[in-house]
């Protein structure tokens, strides 16, 4: 009966070590509690057998446990998780630097009210102050606010 506790424990353990390492990366709350039982297995093996015994039991506990996060870590699992790219784009991320309120541009669509017109041979979606305007119209930039070009 001893060895049936022993060895429930210490797979248990094990066990749940690997679930954390390969099935719920992350997360650390099966990690540890693997640990934790692999330690409890460990505990009972020394208030069960004889010290010697015990500490061989330890050792091919460590073995398997450390084997498990070394594979757990070289398997690539970790890279199916991780992410591989940044969000480089915003709201207000510089799209109209190059604009000044006066500048004199051509529709390109027509604005009803919103259209694209092109400023210094760059294509710009812009808002109309006065409603329609129809395509190849001179236009004027009076007001940039947030990313959005008003024109008439």
């Amino acid at each position: 009966m001893t060895i049936v506790v022993l060895s429930s424990l210490l797979l248990i353990g094990l066990i749940l070590l690997l679930a954390e390492v390969l099935f719920v990366p992350g997360t650390t709350v099966v990690g540890i509690f693997g640990l934790a039982v692999s330690l409890a297995g460990v505990a009972y093996a020394f208030l069960s057998f004889e010290p010697v015994i015990a500490w061989w039991i330890t050792a091919v506990a460590v073995i398997l446990n450390l084997a498990a996060i070394v594979y757990g870590f070289s398997s690539g699992v970790w890279n199916r998780f991780s992410l591989k790219t940044a969000i480089t784009g915003g709201a207000f991320d510089g799209r109209t630097d190059r604009l000044q309120i006066g500048m004199p541009g051509k529709t390109t669509s027509d604005l009803k009210p919103i259209g694209k017109a092109s400023f210094e041979d760059v294509v710009y979606e812009v808002k109309s102050e006065n409603g329609f305007i129809p395509v190849e119209t001179e236009v004027t930039i009076i007001k940039i606010e947030n990313n959005i070009i008003l024109v008439k």
